[in-house]
């Protein structure tokens, strides 16, 4: 049998299992009901996101086991992916006070980390520098960052999952026309995983994925960039230029929230893509409307910074620049009424 065959299968998983969570989650009330700060209008189930993680994790066992990936770092993609998915799964079913949330997401990034040999070598502006230890500090707070950036982005129908969709096919076009075709698996593994359960959860969401899938989405997308990034240096650049519309919403987000002295670890709903969903009164456009972004001008960003057409943090300004635009033309972080 084709390894091949394991994506498919991976997907097909993944969409049965999320079926059998959703029908958990009615008989045992696991719904998550409108309120003032909630952004959807009807009772919806939740957790489906622990299908992405169980077919995602049974995958990377099968390609650590054939050798298609080294063993460092299925173990490490395993164990942070593992312990990220856990700590979103006990939140999802009662309240993990913020400090232990964040102490068990830095635990997820250490023991990443730790199995991919610490943080790899940048590249500015044409230099490659290794920051040592000073670098492995950086990409914990970077993995911690992107793990809880990608929960507080998940909160209309269809769009975490249909970021974790665009991006993997960005990284998977950029080994490709890297000539880093073995380099696939991954990539091709995590949209597998994530595409089985998105056809449950685009707009109007049938379930939802919890903290549990939107937390591991976070840091396996993390991690997959410094993986690229021990590859080629300019690829870590195209990664988070490929994550552009989460990191640049959630940042700008986070600055005016902090700027104004509120707890930042608490509910709201004042992001911009949130707003956008208001101002359009629809979930579907603005996810689609991510999804353009994403497709048509975040990936060429990204494969001409990976091809070495386009400096890294060159490219990563260019890109990021008309979603600043976009933050403040939809009021990212302004206080809710």
């Amino acid at each position: 049998m084709s390894l091949w065959l394991l994506l498919p299968i991976t997907a097909i998983l993944s969409y049965f299992l999320t079926a059998a969570l959703r029908r958990y989650a009615l008989s045992a009330s696991m719904i998550d009901v409108p309120n003032a700060r909630s952004s959807h209008t009807v009772p919806t189930p939740r957790g489906g996101g622990v299908a992405i993680v169980l077919s995602f994790l049974l995958g990377l066992v099968v390609l650590g086991i054939v050798g298609v990936l080294p063993g460092a770092l299925a173990v490490g993609l395993f164990g942070a992916g593992l312990i990220a998915a856990l700590i979103g799964f006990l939140d999802d079913h009662g309240h993990v006070p913020a400090r232990w949330r964040l102490l068990g997401h830095f635990s997820a990034a250490a023991w990443g980390l730790f199995w991919m040999a610490g943080a790899p070598p940048l590249e500015l502006f044409g230099t490659v520098i290794d920051l040592g230890w000073v670098g492995s500090v950086l990409a914990a707070v970077y993995l911690v960052w992107l793990l809880n950036l990608n929960n507080f982005m998940d909160g209309i129908d269809g769009l975490a999952s249909g970021q974790a969709v665009t991006a993997c096919i960005g990284g998977a076009l950029l080994y490709w026309l890297g000539g880093q075709a073995s380099q696939l698996w991954l990539c091709g593994l995590l949209l597998a995983a994530v595409a089985g359960f998105w056809i449950w959860n685009f707009p109007p969401a049938k379930i939802f994925m919890g903290d549990a899938g939107s937390g591991f989405l976070g840091i396996m997308m993390g991690l997959l960039a410094l993986q690229a990034a021990w590859i080629s240096p300019a690829f870590f650049w195209s990664w988070l230029i490929l994550l552009g519309v989460f990191v640049v919403d959630a940042t700008w987000t986070l600055i005016r929230r902090l700027l104004r002295g509120e707890k930042v670890h608490e509910a709201h709903r004042s992001h911009g893509y949130q707003y956008a969903a208001r101002h359009y009164k629809s979930h579907r456009v603005v996810t689609l409307t991510v999804l353009l972004i994403n497709v048509l001008w975040l990936t060429p960003l990204a494969l001409l910074v990976g091809s070495g057409l386009l400096d890294g943090v060159g490219g990563l300004l260019i890109a990021y620049a008309p979603l600043c635009v976009l933050a403040a033309k939809f009021n990212a972080g302004r206080r809710e009424a």
